[in-house]
């Protein structure tokens, strides 16, 4: 089995019955919130979906978008929404670069540089994301 995407890490802010501890991104879905749809189990503790797939219940605690990256294969992805104005652009890059998974860092710093440069030509990408990242 792959490597879980939480492993370890007992300060991370997924719930300790969250399936992120016990499984890799793709393996499990993520819902806004609990629904009937994935109920809860009191036999072990986790919310399953009626054909086994694993439900987190907290995107905001993990990371990850809501999506049902399991149950119907959707591919891991984010999108950037940058503020209009650009004194808010490092205090926002600032908490959406740090509340996201590891796994969407890459993706997220690539589309902040082409979004800075497309909304804020004046502005070096890099010296907003380096302030940010501080």
């Amino acid at each position: 089995m792959a490597e879980p995407f939480v492993n370890g890490d007992v300060l991370h802010l997924a719930c300790g019955v969250c399936p992120s501890r016990r499984f890799p991104v793709g393996e499990f879905d993520v819902f806004e919130r609990p629904t009937k749809e994935c109920p809860f189990n009191q036999a072990d503790g986790h919310r399953y979906l009626s054909d086994g797939t694993p439900v987190c219940v907290h995107p905001e605690k993990v990371g990850l978008p809501a999506a049902r990256y399991k149950s119907e294969n959707v591919p891991l992805t984010a999108e950037l929404h940058l503020p209009p104005d650009p004194s808010a652009l490092v205090p926002y890059l600032h908490d959406v670069l740090y509340g996201a998974a590891p796994v969407l860092l890459d993706q997220l710093i690539a589309q902040a540089s082409a979004e800075i440069r497309r909304q804020f030509p004046d502005l070096d990408p890099l010296d907003v994301l380096r302030r940010a990242l501080s």
